[in-house]
C-alpha cells in the first residue's frame, strides 16, 4: 500500500509515518515545515519505502503513483502556532482539505481527517460526545483553528455523501509524547520545559480548568484502526482520565523533582473550562481504549525533553 501523510514531519504525523512503514506501507510524507521538522523523520529517510515532499498542501499536489490511503494531518495545532500563523491555519483546513480530498477521489483512496476536540469549543456538555455540536466563538482568536477544523469536517462529509469517497474523521483530544516541541505552547511541554529550566510553571486562571491527556502511541493505535473501518462519522480519540491544570502542574513538579514554583496568569480568551472525551463510540466501534497511564507517559516524555535539552546545550558549547 502507498499511504500519503500530510503534516508527516509534525509530532503526531511522524509517529504515523513510522507506524505505517512498520506495517509495510510505502509512505509519502508531505510537509511545508512551518511547524514540523525534518528531525522528526530523519530516522526514516534511509528507509526504501519512505519519501519526503516539501510542499504546502494549501496548493494542489500531484502524485503519479497509485495511492491507497491519505491521512490529512497538516495544520498548526497549538495556540502559539495557529495564533502566529492564522491565515495558513485557515487555508490548510479549507484549501488543504479540498486538495487532499480531490486527490483521494482521483485515486479512490481511503481518507482520514485529523480533526480536534476544539470543534466543541468551550463545551456546555461534559464529557464531550460526537453528537454534541459545540460552543465555539467563530470570530475569537481561537476561531482560526476551531472553524478551520469544523469546515474541514463539513467538506469531508460532503465528499463522502456526494462523491462516495471513503472518508473518516478523528477528533483528537490533548495528545502528548516524544517529538513534541518544547516551545509549541501546549500545557505539557510548557510545564516540563519550565520545570527542567527551574522556571515558574505558568498556570492560567485559577488552574481548575480540566484537560485529558492521551499518550501518542495510544492515539496512533486508534487512528490506524479507524482508517480501515466502514464508519464515516466523527470518532473521539483521547484519554478520559481528566485532571485539573493545577494538579497537572503539581504532578510535573513531583515527577521532575524541580523546585520551581507555580505562577498564575490571566486566562486566555475563549480557553475551554473543561475537556474530556466520551470514548464510547471508539470502544464499541474499534475495540479501542488508551493503555498508557499518565504517569508512565509523562515519564517517557520528560526523559525525551531532558535529552533534547542536553543535546541543545552540548551544541551551544561547540
Amino acid at each position: 500500500m502507498r499511504t500519503v501523510i500530510t503534516g508527516g514531519a509534525g509530532f503526531v504525523g511522524s509517529h504515523l509515518c513510522e507506524r505505517f512503514l512498520e506495517n509495510g506501507h510505502n509512505v509519502v510524507c508531505v510537509d511545508n515545515l512551518i511547524t514540523g521538522t525534518l528531525g522528526n523523520v530523519e530516522h526514516l529517510r534511509g528507509h526504501s519505502g519512505f519519501s519526503f515532499i516539501r510542499h504546502d498542501i494549501s496548493h494542489p499536489l500531484e502524485i503519479d503513483q497509485p495511492i491507497d490511503n491519505i491521512l490529512h494531518f497538516a495544520s498548526p495545532a497549538s495556540p502559539v502556532d495557529y495564533l502566529r500563523h492564522p491565515i495558513q491555519t485557515l487555508k490548510v483546513g479549507s484549501l488543504g482539505t479540498h486538495n487532499t480530498l480531490g486527490l483521494a477521489k482521483l485515486h479512490k483512496a481511503r481518507y482520514l481527517l485529523a480533526s480536534t476536540s476544539e470543534v466543541y469549543g468551550d463545551p456546555e456538555v461534559h464529557p464531550q460526545r460526537e453528537d454534541y455540536w459545540g460552543h465555539v466563538n467563530p470570530i475569537g482568536v481561537r476561531g482560526v483553528y476551531d472553524e478551520a477544523k469544523r469546515f474541514a469536517e463539513a467538506m469531508v462529509m460532503a465528499y463522502h455523501r456526494f462523491h462516495g469517497v471513503d472518508t473518516h474523521i478523528v477528533r483528537i483530544f490533548n495528545t502528548y509524547g516524544e517529538r513534541m516541541r518544547l516551545d509549541d505552547g501546549r500545557v505539557l511541554p510548557n510545564f516540563m520545559g519550565q520545570a527542567l529550566r527551574g522556571e515558574p510553571l505558568t498556570v492560567y486562571g485559577d488552574g481548575l480548568q480540566t484537560r485529558s491527556f492521551c499518550y501518542v502511541t495510544d492515539l496512533v493505535n486508534g487512528i490506524e484502526k479507524l482508517l480501515f473501518t466502514n464508519f464515516h462519522d466523527p470518532v473521539n480519540l483521547g484519554n478520559p482520565d481528566e485532571v485539573t491544570i493545577l494538579d497537572f502542574a503539581k504532578e510535573t513538579l513531583q515527577l521532575s523533582g524541580s523546585k520551581s514554583v507555580i505562577e498564575y496568569k490571566p486566562l486566555p480568551q475563549d480557553d475551554p473550562r473543561v475537556r474530556k472525551p466520551d470514548i464510547t463510540r471508539a470502544c464499541q466501534l474499534l475495540g479501542w481504549e488508551p493503555k498508557v497511564n499518565r504517569y508512565d507517559g509523562m515519564k517517557r516524555t520528560l526523559e525525551y525533553f531532558k535529552g533534547k535539552m542536553q543535546t541543545k546545550k552540548a551544541e551551544e558549547k561547540k
